[in-house]
Parts: C-alpha cells; sequence; structure tokens
C-alpha cells in the first residue's frame, strides 16, 4: 500500500501531465493568431514539461 504522500505526488503528476496535453492539444490552437496568447501557453507548456519530469523522478524515486 502507497503512502498518502506517494498518492499525492502520483495525482499531481496526473494533473500535471492532464494540463500539458490539453494546452499542447487544444489552448495553443485555439490562441489563433493572438502572439501575446500564444507566448503565454508555450511559456505555460515549459513549465508544465518541467513539472512532469521532476514529479515523474520523484515518484520512480518513492516506488524503488
Amino acid at each position: 500500500m502507497l503512502s498518502n504522500h506517494v498518492y499525492n505526488l502520483m495525482a499531481q503528476l496526473l494533473e500535471e501531465s492532464k494540463s500539458l496535453q490539453r494546452i499542447k492539444e487544444n489552448y495553443k490552437t485555439d490562441s489563433g493568431e493572438c502572439a501575446e496568447c500564444v507566448e503565454f501557453w508555450e511559456k505555460l507548456e515549459a513549465d508544465k514539461e518541467n513539472h512532469v519530469r521532476e514529479l515523474t523522478e520523484m515518484v520512480k524515486t518513492h516506488l524503488s
């Protein structure tokens, strides 16, 4: 059985992954020609990729 701590990491990883997917598949495209919005989504996409990477490593560490 996993501790609540590890469960929380996994739950957050799932949320960040879903958010990243929506940004890549919908939000940037939906921004159309608004350069300011596209720039924002690209910045947020990079942040989310880092969060997913960090959380993945943390989960791996806790599960091994």
